[in-house]
């Protein structure tokens, strides 16, 4: 089985839209390992997005992250990382099929709702960065 970390963001936390994007996840097949709704840390933030540290938008990123609650999870299940893309959708939510996560609930290139790991490497690399903040064991 394989296992992805997901992360419910400020606004779609704020909208209390979690319940409804954990059930898409459990609908197909996904099983929900680990939740946690913490105000994330900036330095936590900025391990997880590392690959976007050149990128001029990476402290707009971290500061939007960080200013409410996330929740962040880590689903398993067949091809989990794989699925939970497909769920989730382009991250520009005007780009996203209909159906998708980000298609219902984004409002934004930013606010779209949902992260989901983009490979296997990514996600047990954002599991591990995440696993202390999120008092989670394997």
């Amino acid at each position: 089985m394989e296992r992805t970390l997901i992360i419910v963001k400020p606004e779609a936390v704020a909208k209390k839209l979690a319940g409804r994007i954990f059930s898409v996840y459990e609908d197909n097949h996904l099983d929900i390992i680990h939740a946690h709704k913490v105000l994330a840390p900036k330095d936590v933030l900025e391990k997880h997005y590392a690959n976007l540290k050149d990128e001029p938008y990476f402290n707009d990123v971290v500061a939007y992250m960080s200013s409410s609650e996330v929740i962040v999870a880590i689903l398993e299940g067949e091809n989990a990382v794989s699925v939970v893309r497909e769920l989730n959708g382009a991250t520009n939510p005007e780009k996203s099929k209909a159906g998708s996560l980000r298609y219902m609930y984004g409002t934004s290139l930013r606010q779209n709702a949902v992260h989901g790991s983009e490979s296997v490497e990514a996600a047990n690399n954002e599991i591990l960065i995440w696993k202390n903040l999120l008092n989670y064991e394997d």
